[in-house]
């Protein structure tokens, strides 16, 4: 059984991509739904696009995840959010707004793939999602630190 940790120690992960239509938005996906328990995620796009890509939605409906209510958004949208890790699918260098903690994953945008290739993306994204998730599982919780001296007045 999969211990809940709290919202507060939860790492922060933003996915970037180009549009926020396709790559970006399918490892929010998988995040949300796979590593809810150690993980709040987030997408974002360099350059967004006007809506998600008919293809990531279908391609994410086969592994049940449903995405179709999310939109391609820019980092404007989040505010001042903080993330304790950005994950960088663009293959392009980001902006210092992004802060200094950049993973970069080499994914091939799915954009104008066929739907087979789609997929193959799609899966490739789900197995970086899974094996970030199952290091911060693995990773050191916080201690438990305890109050007072442990010892009973009598």
């Amino acid at each position: 059984m999969i211990q809940q940790v709290p919202e507060t120690v939860k790492k922060r992960i933003l996915f970037v991509c180009i549009g926020n239509a396709c790559r970006s938005q399918m490892a929010e996906g998988f995040a949300t739904a796979y590593g809810s328990d150690v993980l709040i995620a987030a997408s974002v796009g360099l350059s967004p696009a006007t809506l998600l890509a008919p293809d990531t939605i279908r391609a994410m409906e086969e592994k049940n995840i449903e995405i179709r209510e999310q939109f391609p958004k820019a980092l404007r949208h989040l505010g001042k959010a903080h993330f304790d890790l950005v994950v960088n699918l663009s293959g392009s260098y980001l902006p210092p707004e992004f802060g200094d903690k950049i993973l970069d994953w080499e994914v091939r945008d799915p954009i104008f793939l066929s739907y087979k290739e789609h997929c193959e993306v799609r899966d490739e994204i789900e197995r970086q999602v899974m094996k970030l998730i199952l290091e911060f599982r693995r990773a050191p919780g916080p201690k438990f630190r305890g109050f007072g001296s442990g010892r009973l007045e009598i």
